[in-house]
């Protein structure tokens, strides 16, 4: 196990094959997709976990598997990626989050959060994180303002057709001084 980070209930690693069949029910789960234009497919799965290592590489970060550090158990994933549609903002480093349904509601995406920003700060050098989500995403949003970000705005995403409820996201950033 290729270890990142620790926390005092979860360990945040790279990512590993066996990983892809949690991934692919997370994706799966209407629930946990609800404020993406739609479920990932399998093959759409095994598409954004190949990014993913791409990221990896190219950067020398990414989106990090959570898990339990007791029990091992797949929860999530928490992490880095850089943003680079067409908005005010991009291209930035965007931290974001994505856990199973089962394991929301007990901190794990805030503590992994957390843990995340220190780490994007102060070992990766980072000046400033943005985070966003759609309006209706409440859940998100609350994450975020309980890691420290501060809403900015909103906007439009570029990826979403402009008359789905999904379009409007908010924006949220932290910088390294506050």
């Amino acid at each position: 196990m290729n270890s990142i980070l620790q926390t005092e209930r979860l360990t945040l690693r790279a990512w590993e094959t066996n990983d892809l069949l949690d991934c692919i029910e997370m994706n799966l789960d209407k629930e946990v997709m609800k404020y993406f234009p739609a479920i990932l497919t399998k093959e759409q799965t095994i598409e954004f976990y190949d990014r993913v290592q791409k990221h990896f590489l190219e950067n020398g970060f990414g989106l990090y598997v959570v898990e339990n550090t007791i029990t091992q158990e797949f929860l999530g994933y928490t992490g880095f990626m850089i943003a680079n549609f067409e908005a005010i903002f991009t291209p930035c480093v965007e931290i974001g989050w994505r856990f199973k349904k089962q394991y929301w509601g007990k901190g794990y995406a805030t503590e992994a959060a957390k843990a995340c920003l220190n780490y994007g700060f102060d070992t990766l050098g980072f000046d400033k994180i943005y985070s966003f989500t759609a309006t209706p995403n409440i859940k998100s949003e609350n994450v975020m303002k309980r890691i420290g970000m501060i809403k900015t705005g909103t906007f439009s995403h570029p990826k979403i057709d402009k008359e789905h409820i999904l379009n409007l996201h908010v924006i949220y950033e932290i910088g390294k001084s506050l």
